[in-house]
């Protein structure tokens, strides 16, 4: 057994008005396997179903919110928050998140990735002067930069007195998600983010599924684009931090950064050592390749390449 690879709707969706069409074109690259992710607008159903139907193609994963609510005609996975203090926000999320889960069912995916939320703080979010001193860097390791490390650590102190409502309010909205996502047989992905201000805060990622007790029903979905960014701002080492969520691990998000911080990148082609990252796959867990729409067919291909020989390496032919 190994782990199932997959295509990430995210590649095409934007320049395609028939599912049909869309789900044609990823599978003649050669992919079994697709994640449909949150830029599939409501016109592109039908022709999906269709697809799933005939057996064109399986459906891996969705992300939250899969289809987009209804006018939305572009990728919003943060349309609706479940941290928010707004509670009409919060229904919408619990009520648009219930859709996604119904929709997996439907198309007979057993996992869905959502994000979670973030701190919000009005006025003079740390992140800001954090995103300054980033791009001002010039190639330097901020790890060794004085300056930066006392801006991050206060930075942090801010990000943690502000936190707790917020992110109480996460975990209340998943308490009443798991339970239905449980119920219609699809498990939900808790996926690591590349914000500073966005949650979980990436050492919270075990204690949060410990906290949902419900091991079967949820799971850590690993990006390792967004762990890359994290790991230049100095909050985590990459491979430390899949040590720590592996137990937990359900799928990954798989896309490279490049030398100047863009990730959603070909694998292989910027930074990030995907042969530790291998090490942390299971045959049960989903790969989802996760790419750029800016990106060639022959970049995807290549793509798809470096990770099958990866993945040939971990588990044989």
């Amino acid at each position: 057994m190994k782990p199932t690879v997959a295509l990430s709707s995210c590649w095409c969706s934007h320049r395609h008005q028939d599912g049909y069409a869309m789900v044609r074109e990823m599978a003649d690259l050669g992919f079994g396997w697709i994640e449909l992710s949150h830029g599939i607008r409501i016109t592109l159903v039908p022709g999906i179903l269709k697809a799933v139907e005939e057996g064109i193609i399986r459906i891996s994963s969705c992300h939250n919110f899969c289809p987009l609510p209804t006018g939305v005609m572009h990728a919003a996975p943060n349309l609706y928050v479940p941290s928010t203090t707004d509670p009409r926000e919060r229904d919408q999320w619990l009520r648009h998140s219930k859709r996604t889960i119904d929709f997996a069912q439907q198309v007979k995916a057993r996992k869905v990735v959502l994000h979670l939320g973030a701190v919000d703080f009005f006025w003079f979010n740390p992140a800001r002067k954090l995103e300054a001193l980033l791009e001002a860097r010039d190639g330097r390791d901020l790890a060794q930069d004085p300056g930066y490390q006392k801006r991050l650590a206060k930075s942090l102190v801010r990000l943690k007195e502000r936190m707790p409502p917020y992110w109480e309010n996460t975990q209340q909205g998943l308490r009443e998600l798991l339970p239905y996502a449980a119920q219609k047989g699809v498990r939900l992905g808790f996926e690591n983010r590349e914000r500073f201000d966005e949650l979980p805060l990436d050492a919270d990622h075990p204690a949060l599924i410990a906290a949902m007790a419900r091991p079967l029903d949820c799971g850590y979905w690993h990006d390792t684009g967004h762990a890359e960014i994290k790991q230049d701002m100095g909050l985590l080492n990459h491979r430390e931090h899949l040590e720590k969520n592996a137990p937990n691990a359900i799928g990954f998000h798989l896309h490279d950064v490049s030398a100047d911080g863009r990730d959603h990148q070909p694998i292989g082609s910027g930074k990030i050592d995907f042969e530790m990252v291998s090490r942390f796959w299971r045959p049960e867990h989903t790969l989802v390749i996760e790419l750029s729409p800016r990106l060639t067919t022959e970049e995807v291909l290549a793509s798809k390449q470096r990770v099958e020989e990866l993945v040939k390496a971990r588990f044989g032919a």
